[in-house]
């Protein structure tokens, strides 16, 4: 887990806010993208190996496309049911904040939530 990177995502229909959260502790808003495919794959890349990256984001009304597309690049992804994480209960103003305690406790293994398989 030393060079493991936590990576929390706010999905939108056309926007995904993205924060990410060191191993030591440092979580820091990373701003936000398009929500398309290229856009993802772009972030991956620039993120580091997929396979040191650990991704969550809330279920929400725009599915699992983006799941499969971080599966498919060799990312691990979490799907958290909103109702189990109560910092997603918290009410944030700005995007990018959202994402910000999502990569935190994703770091902390803090995440209840479920992997949804293809």
């Amino acid at each position: 887990m030393k060079n493991v990177r936590f990576i929390g995502l706010d999905v939108h229909a056309e926007s995904i806010a993205v924060a990410v959260a060191e191993v030591g502790g440092e979580v820091r808003s990373l701003g936000t993208i398009p929500n398309r495919a290229e856009s993802v794959g772009r972030l991956i890349r620039k993120l580091g190996k997929p396979e040191s990256l650990r991704v969550c984001y809330e279920a929400g009304p725009t599915g699992y496309v983006l799941y499969w597309q971080l599966t498919e690049l060799g990312v691990r992804c979490e799907v958290v049911a909103p109702t189990k994480n109560p910092i997603l209960a918290h009410h944030f103003d700005a995007a990018e904040h959202e994402s910000q305690p999502q990569a935190q406790d994703d770091s902390n293994d803090d995440v209840s939530g479920k992997r949804f398989r293809d």
